[in-house]
Formats: C-alpha cells, structure tokens, sequence
C-alpha cells in the first residue's frame, strides 16, 4: 500500500498495521503533529481518497463535522488500502534536518523521586541542529521508540538534556532508574515536532511572553526560557509550572538563580493536590486558571504550553476568550505512556 501526499505528490510505503503518521515520520516528513494520543487534533488532515481504520477507537481530537468534512487523525489512522491525503509539511518553523544517530550518556542527574536528567553526547562529527522546544526519540529493540523533549538549547548543544520521568511498565525509564550508567550507548532519531520557539521579528508582539508547562512539560519550557533569556530577549517573560506537590517542582533552584539574574522573568508554580502547609506557600488549583488569574487581556501576548492533553485542551478552550490570537498559541501535548509498547 502506498501514501501519497497532497500537494507536494510525494509517495511513500505504508507500514502495515501503522498509522499513517508513522510512514511520513520514518521518511523524514515533518507532519503537523503532537500529542501522537488523538487528543489535541494537531496532525488533522484531509482523506482525499481511500479507506483507514481507527483500532484504538475514534479519536477525541476529532469533531463528528470534521469527520463528515473527510478530515482523518493521522497519529491514529491505519491504512486499508492505498491513501491520498492533504496533509502541509512543515518547513517554516522546522527546517531542520531528522537524523538517526549514535549517542553516549554522558551522566544521569536525580532530579525528583521520578523524575531523571539524563545528558547526551552526539558525536563530534555530526551536526544536530534543532530548535528550541523540539523533541527527540530514543530508539527501543522491536521498532519501538520513546519520545523526550529536548531540555537544553541549540545554542548549548555540547550535551543534549533530557528530562525522564519513571513511567509504570515503561522499559527504557525503569532501565534509566535503576540499570543505565554513564558510557552506555543509545540510538536517538531527531529532532521532530514542530512546537518551537519563534524568532523575534520586528512585527512580533510587544507584550508578554508566557510559557505554561505542566510535569515534565518543564523541559521544553526550560529550552525556550533558556534561548529567550539568553539571547538577549527583553519582553516581560512569565513561566507558569503547574505540578501536584512541592517536590514535583524538582528545578526550583535552578529557576531561582535566573530570577536573580533576569529581571524581566517571573515564575508562578502551581500545586493542584496540595499537601500539609504547602497551600500556604504557593498557589494552588489548576495552572490554566493562574494564568487567567493574572491577565485580563492576552492580545498582545504569545503562550508556549506543554504538558498532558488536559492541560493543552484547557489553555485552547479559555485563552481566546481574553483576546489570546489562535495562531498565538504554541503547545505540545504529550501523555506519559508506558513506553514497552510499540508507538501507535
């Protein structure tokens, strides 16, 4: 069976039993996409002839009216027989080069109970070029990969820092927290997505940069805060760090020593599931409902925003209504998923 993209008219093999976005990812096309869940509706695309299936159950990032308009999840849609899909490859915000290579862990960092700094160092003949916010995959036995987003810059590219949160039933987090040791050898495939930070232009916004993360969402946040500040970026910056409790917030040190070197920054974290006096010490409830706490008018702002699907679909659902543009909104939806299974 074979792929056909529209309007480029590129053709690729389909992968049996994989979902379409998989083929374009293995061939190095960089489709619109996120969550990789069917939450967030990012890799949307039209069906413009063919037969998919949906094994997983019809995706929720995907209207019954965009069903009917011929509109397919390309993260979650199976080939049955060969496709024509309208799908735009993204080369604006992206154009950047995904290779597969060898890697060597340099050191592991205890951030968190659960949550692991793992840095890598890529050979020294290679160039990695990435942009900040993108991510990474590690590749697994079997085909099978888990996805990290990239935590340093570009422009502090001698070590690539992932962050790594222990996943029930995950292989290759288990092994990060109990097996791996500085020397070990990966394989890694990126960079991928298309959640970057943008340049700034002369017609960009005036007003507020504001970067909402959620979990391990953290890590994309801290490459964009680290390129921002670090390349001289002057507008008011605002990081909201939505976590369950005090201890989640496992690079509170790191943020408060660029708090005291860059006045234009200013950090919000959130706990939702508060627990003994911490309530009296931070805020608390969801970090949607912080940002809408403090801004009355998101016109003139940008948000960046990573985290679980909830968290994204919130942010879409509510920012518009204080006058945040759509095309304003830059988010990666992620989900922690066990990652001994293949990717789908």
């Amino acid at each position: 069976m074979h792929l056909t993209l529209t309007p480029q008219n590129r053709v690729f093999d389909l992968v049996p039993g994989r979902p379409v976005l998989d083929t374009a990812l293995a061939a190095h096309v960089n489709l619109p996409h996120s969550c990789k869940g069917g939450n967030c509706g990012s890799c949307r695309a039209r069906l413009l002839s063919g037969e998919i299936d949906y094994p997983r159950g019809t995706p929720l990032g995907l209207s019954e009216q965009e069903r009917n308009d011929g509109y397919v999840l390309l993260c979650q849609a199976v080939a049955r027989t060969d496709l024509v899909v309208e799908a735009r490859e993204v080369r604006r915000v992206t154009d950047v080069e995904i290779k597969s290579l060898p890697c060597r862990v340099e050191r592991l960092e205890r951030y968190a109970p659960d949550v692991m700094g793992l840095f890598l160092r890529l050979p020294a003949i290679e160039d990695f070029h990435f942009r900040a916010g993108q991510y990474l995959d590690v590749m697994l036995p079997g085909e099978r990969r888990r996805s990290f987003s990239i935590a340093s810059p570009p422009h502090d590219a001698g070590l690539v820092e992932l962050h790594v949160r222990r996943v029930s039933g995950g292989e290759f987090t288990v092994r990060v927290f109990e097996t791996l040791q500085p020397g070990a050898l990966l394989r890694i495939e990126g960079p991928l997505g298309q959640f970057v930070v943008r340049e700034q232009e002369p017609d960009s916004p005036t007003g507020p940069i504001i970067l909402v993360a959620g979990g391990t969402g953290f890590a994309p946040a801290k490459a964009i805060l680290r390129h921002l500040l670090e390349s001289g970026v002057r507008r008011p910056i605002h990081l909201y760090w939505g976590v369950r409790h005090e201890v989640d917030l496992y690079q509170r040190a790191w943020i408060d020593e660029r708090l005291l070197r860059f006045e234009q920054l200013r950090f919000v974290p959130v706990l939702s599931e508060p627990a003994g006096d911490e309530a009296a010490h931070y805020r608390t409830g969801f970090v949607h409902d912080a940002v809408l706490g403090d801004f009355e008018d998101l016109a003139d702002a940008e948000v960046y925003a990573a985290g679980p699907p909830a968290l994204i679909s919130a942010l879409r659902a509510t920012l518009p209504i204080r006058g945040l543009p759509d095309d304003r909104l830059y988010f990666d939806s992620f989900a922690y998923a066990p990652d001994a299974k293949p990717r789908t």
